[in-house]
């Protein structure tokens, strides 16, 4: 019997949120890994750094976490990827930096061996946006037979139709916001009578996942509506909402590589995005009561 926990692949950007108050750890994926090694599984960050400072320190970061970074590339002329955040209203806008290692991340015998080995994968739009990175990630789901989460985060104008069709393809689980979604049902063509039911059936998904903000997660199956209870937490002081969608991801496929009911997945998914939401930068330390037992 195998007792060791799961292990959970955070696919593609890893990067610095320069935020008002100062440089954060982000990139979704990693966020997703860093929020599911806090929840008890081994999660890994597969992506590519520079031979930079910010580079050191993100390394540094998530080796201070207790991760380990063997699957994190190193790049040697690409810069540590970064993004100018901006809150306008409490929401985060983001002006992400081109041409940076994470576009770089190249396939090779580490990632393939990791692809056949993990319960569970993540992988988002952002992350594909340039070459060889896009290839990269697309073999590596093909290679799995994980649990795959295609999270979409279409940041500028880095997404397309194809993107998303493929993307959903790849994937057993599909993340949207509600804005999101209104962009998929025009680029995929999918009609706006019932998308999530249409979505669900052209990509032959296990679930697919609706975030929404103050409202919280709602979980689709071909046959089940299940909604997040809520769980409001104050606020501290220079709280962002950033990351909160990602620690939403963490819940759910810590739910999925356990065959969690799905009640029980959608209220860790509420609690964890809004603790998130009531901190600062995208991976706060989660309190003891915020754990799940198992």
């Amino acid at each position: 019997m195998n007792d060791s926990p799961p292990l959970i692949v955070g696919l593609g950007e890893a990067l610095y949120d320069l935020l008002p108050t100062g440089p954060a750890l982000g990139g979704a994926p990693l966020n997703a890994a860093v929020q599911s090694h806090q929840l008890g599984n081994r999660a890994v960050v597969a992506s590519r750094i520079g031979g930079d400072a910010l580079g050191q320190a993100l390394l540094h970061d998530l080796t201070t976490r207790g991760m380990d970074t063997a699957f994190i590339q190193r790049d040697p002329a690409a810069p540590t990827g970064t993004v100018e955040v901006i809150l306008r209203n409490s929401e985060p806008e983001y002006d992400i930096v081109r041409n940076v290692a994470w576009d770089c991340l190249a396939w090779d015998e580490s990632l393939a061996s990791l692809a056949k080995q993990c319960d569970a994968v993540c992988f988002g739009t952002l992350g594909q946006r340039f070459e060889p990175a896009h290839s990269t990630i697309r073999q590596f789901a093909a290679a799995s037979q994980s649990v795959r989460l295609f999270d979409l985060n279409l940041r500028q104008d880095f997404f397309s139709a194809e993107l998303l069709e493929t993307g959903c393809r790849a994937a057993s689980i599909v993340k949207m916001n509600e804005t999101e979604l209104a962009t998929a049902v025009s680029l995929l063509g999918l009609g706006q009578a019932e998308p999530i039911p249409a979505l669900l059936k052209r990509f032959d998904l296990d679930l697919f996942v609706l975030t929404r903000g103050r409202d919280g997660t709602m979980l689709h199956t071909g046959n089940t509506v299940v909604t997040g209870q809520p769980a409001p937490f104050k606020p501290e002081p220079d709280a962002d909402p950033v990351g909160a969608g990602d620690a939403c991801s963490a819940a759910i496929l810590h739910g999925a590589v356990r065959r969690w009911p799905l009640q029980k997945t959608a209220d860790l998914a509420n609690r964890l995005g809004a603790f998130v939401a009531s901190r600062k930068g995208a991976t706060p330390l989660l309190p003891a009561d915020l754990l799940p037992l198992s």
